[in-house]
């Protein structure tokens, strides 16, 4: 084995066997802080002071256009990787890796740019059936390829990435919509992701990888889970190389505490279900899933019995980052499908490797801004319509719906 090869496997060795936030400062993007400026000079008081600290909190960020890959300035992932590049002692810098042909295929307001069949105004056709082969050469070729060699070229930068949000679990429950079941998005989101973690995970041993697993309140069912696992072993990805899991991305379900562990069926926990346990702190059920046998009440539960799941079905030791952005509140909500600008939402734990479980979980991290937008209302700002309108910023919980809030604008 020559020297290279040896350091090479040394890096996948130790990229996959340690927790990769651990040890290291989080880069704080100059170009988020910035956004909290405004808010800041017109705030007083408590909310002041929680402002000037959130500004200070490490978040993720999100390379979900191609544009967004090259660049000077730390709005793209290759001026953020050089500005942490030239400190004394590079940070970690997290990014979300979100740009999938017929990206968010159960949803309308982060419908992406790279399409398997385009309409007349550039927008994704979601109906055309197709085996995508444009948009999966177009994703390969204009952000994915990029994306690896700009990785490449900043090599002594400690990065996180997390895959594709929501693309898999999408696949794994959601084929009965009509969009998310299309071929031409199947194709897409099956042979992008295998592509695209092919590629990282072997030109850029160093980063390490989280595959999305959406939340408890979409994947805690056991046959949603049981769903999720077979169809990443049938798709032939390189777990082996895969660090672990992220749950909650840019969602509000709660943290909550974690349950003991008593085996129901599988890998489900039955700790609280049938209502034992009912007065356990950790059993706490602000959205109502144990009646509904889902035992993931909280995103600590869920990460148990994902964990847990992927554990056994692959003979490995897998891992979990929970985005705590936003689920700071844990029942703000009249309905927990209402997933779209929740009003009286709140920053949850800031960004740390200090968990209630860390043999489970690696951090809890900020992998969605808090105060960046789920999606746009009808109207936007400006008065204009929204392209991206989806019915889901309209829910009674939403900001933007009462007379009195400002109109929501596009998503991110």
């Amino acid at each position: 084995m020559t020297s290279f090869s040896v350091a090479v496997f040394l890096a996948v060795a130790a990229s996959a066997s340690t927790n990769p936030f651990e040890g290291h400062e989080f880069y704080v993007n100059p170009a988020n802080e910035k956004e909290y400026d405004s808010s800041i000079s017109t705030a007083a008081g408590i909310v002041k002071t929680n402002l000037q600290a959130m500004q200070k909190t490490a978040s993720a960020y999100w390379i979900d256009t191609k544009e967004k890959i090259h660049g000077n300035g730390t709005n793209s992932l290759e001026g953020i990787l050089k500005d942490a590049a030239s400190q004394s002692t590079p940070p970690l810098v997290t990014v979300i890796w979100y740009d999938l042909p017929n990206r968010d295929c159960d949803a309308k307001a982060s419908n992406g740019q790279i399409c398997c069949t385009k309409n007349a105004d550039g927008t994704c056709d979601y109906d055309t059936q197709s085996d995508c082969a444009d948009g999966i050469a177009e994703y390969k070729a204009d952000y994915v390829d990029p994306f690896v060699a700009v990785l490449s070229q900043y090599t002594t930068v400690p990065v996180v990435v997390i895959m594709e949000p929501d693309s898999l679990p999408n696949l794994a429950s959601n084929l009965a919509h009509p969009h998310c079941g299309n071929t031409a998005t199947q194709a897409s989101y099956k042979q992008g992701i295998k592509y695209a973690m092919d590629q990282l995970t072997s030109k850029v041993p160093s980063a390490a990888v989280y595959l999305d697993a959406a939340h408890g309140g979409w994947l805690g069912w056991e046959d949603n889970l049981d769903k999720f696992v077979a169809l990443v072993k049938d798709m032939d990805l390189p777990v082996s190389k895969l660090r672990g899991f992220s749950t909650n991305v840019a969602n509000y379900q709660a943290l909550g505490s974690l349950c003991p562990f008593e085996p129901d069926q599988g890998s489900r926990n039955g700790y609280c279900l049938n209502g034992k346990h009912a007065t356990d702190a950790c059993c706490a059920d602000p959205c109502k899933l144990l009646g509904q046998y889902n035992p993931g009440n909280n995103e600590l539960n869920f990460a148990q019995d994902l964990v847990n799941a992927f554990n056994k079905a692959f003979s490995m030791e897998f891992h979990a980052v929970i985005d705590t952005g936003r689920n700071g509140v844990d029942d703000m909500r009249t309905d927990c499908k209402n997933w779209c600008n929740p009003r009286n939402a709140g920053a949850g734990v800031a960004s740390t490797t200090k968990t209630a479980a860390p043999s489970l979980v690696d951090a809890y991290f900020w992998l969605k801004t808090p105060g960046e937008s789920d999606g746009c209302s009808q109207t936007l700002p400006d008065g204009s319509a929204c392209k991206r309108f989806d019915a889901m910023c309209a829910s009674a919980d939403s900001l933007g719906t009462h007379s009195d809030e400002p109109a929501a604008p596009e998503a991110g």
